[in-house]
């Protein structure tokens, strides 16, 4: 499905990284109850990072609301890219989710779906598009249709392992696809863009002042997504929604009373 012409973008500011946090874990609670409502399970796809991280552990904390009011039992869980490593190196977006989150909270292993950063990349890719596939019971061209799909934005303007100026930015018929970073001297598997567009709500989840100048570019700049990826996300629901820092926010119009903020794009 082919994304609409108009984007219209909703951002939440928040005063600091913790009310960044509590608000993220509300989001994650409130798209995972309204999935349950209307059709008995949640299938999320969440990415790395310190700030996914603070809100991950919100979710896992029994002293907090959200943790007893997050449907554990009718969620599966999915990633939106990973590290070419083991599941216990310090850099696998997998272990920082197993340390906040899964290593407290009632997930049956079979909700789990960890990419498998310990293997070559392309076995890695093409692994998890099967596992999408068999999961997501979908046939011949189908995508996977998250109901919740969670993103953050580098200071270079990537999502997901959607970096600039590389060959993911172009792959449009998989649904998983390795990717060389040569900046990084490195490879990542990701999700693909048209697989994040099909979900039936994107959120991008940012914080701090590094951010601000480039997020600003990518919200309101010319349209140049070789440049700055983070402009290939675009929802085919039309709507986007950001939950930002102040920090990240400072370049962006102010927000309402209650914190809100709107922007519209057209392509």
């Amino acid at each position: 499905m082919r994304a609409g012409r108009q984007l219209k973008i909703k951002y939440y500011v928040e005063p600091d990284p913790a009310a960044l946090a509590r608000r993220a874990a509300q989001y994650f609670v409130e798209m995972a109850g309204e999935a349950v409502a209307g059709r008995g399970r949640v299938r999320i796809a969440i990415s790395g990072g310190s700030t996914p991280k603070a809100a991950f552990e919100l979710l896992a904390d029994p002293d907090q609301p959200w943790r007893w009011r997050m449907p554990w039992e009718q969620l599966d869980l999915y990633w939106v890219d990973e590290r070419i490593v083991p599941p216990d190196h310090p850099e696998s977006n997998y272990r920082m989710t197993r340390e906040a989150l899964l290593d407290q909270v009632p997930l049956r292993p079979e909700q789990i779906h960890r990419m498998e950063g310990e293997l070559a990349p392309e076995i890695a890719a093409a692994r998890y598009e099967s596992e999408l596939r068999n999961s997501f019971h979908l046939e011949g061209a189908e995508s996977p249709r998250f109901d919740l799909v969670a993103l953050g934005m580098g200071e270079d303007g990537h999502t997901a392992s959607l970096f600039p100026h590389t060959q993911a930015i172009h792959e449009m018929s998989r649904l998983v696809t390795a990717n060389q970073v040569p900046r990084k001297d490195t490879w990542r598997i990701t999700l693909t863009w048209p697989v994040i567009n099909h979900a039936s709500s994107v959120f991008f989840l940012i914080a701090g002042v590094d951010k601000a100048a480039i997020l600003k570019e990518v919200l309101t700049g010319p349209r140049d997504p070789e440049r700055l990826p983070s402009q290939l996300i675009w929802p085919a629901s039309g709507i986007l929604t950001l939950i930002l820092d102040k920090a990240a926010a400072a370049l962006l119009p102010a927000t309402d009373g209650e914190g809100c903020g709107f922007l519209e794009r057209e392509r």
